[in-house]
């Protein structure tokens, strides 16, 4: 691990850790073990979220959260929560009127039976709880993971 920013590791475990979540809360959900969750996009708690706040955290703590990276680190972090709650949410909810419409003419013509995928975005509560997982696998990278 000597040879990448702990940052880097950080950013990877906070992924990892959120994905994980997703699965254990559809087994808990459901009773089934779904890893497609592992590399799914949606649901709680936000991946993308967890990832970027996981790296903007280890920087803040490995490099000072007064240096010009952490800043960095947290504008990236800002615009991707923003997006995963906002741009990729609307994406998801036009592909729900969109699979609607392809199930009405369906009815009357011959169409593609294939879907769009609905579960783009995430709520609020999904964007917060992948920064809290992201922030808490940053510190416990941290406490584990030497600078190098």
């Amino acid at each position: 691990m000597d040879f990448l920013h702990p940052g880097l590791w950080a950013a990877l475990f906070g992924w990892m850790v959120a994905q994980f979540a997703k699965m254990v809360n559809c087994f808990i959900g459901s009773h089934r073990l779904d890893f497609s969750y592992m590399v799914s996009t949606g649901g709680m708690p936000s991946a993308h979220s967890s990832m970027a706040t996981a790296l903007a955290t280890s920087l803040g703590l490995y490099e000072g959260f007064d240096s010009p990276i952490f800043a960095l680190g947290a504008a990236f972090a800002v615009v991707v929560m923003f997006d995963a709650q906002s741009v990729r949410k609307a994406a998801g909810e036009q592909a729900k009127v969109l699979n609607s419409i392809v199930d009405e003419l369906l009815h009357e013509h011959h169409l593609s039976e294939t879907k769009l995928k609905e579960l783009l975005g995430h709520t609020r509560l999904e964007v917060f709880m992948g920064m809290i997982t992201g922030i808490v696998t940053a510190m416990a990278s941290f406490r584990f993971i030497p600078k190098i």
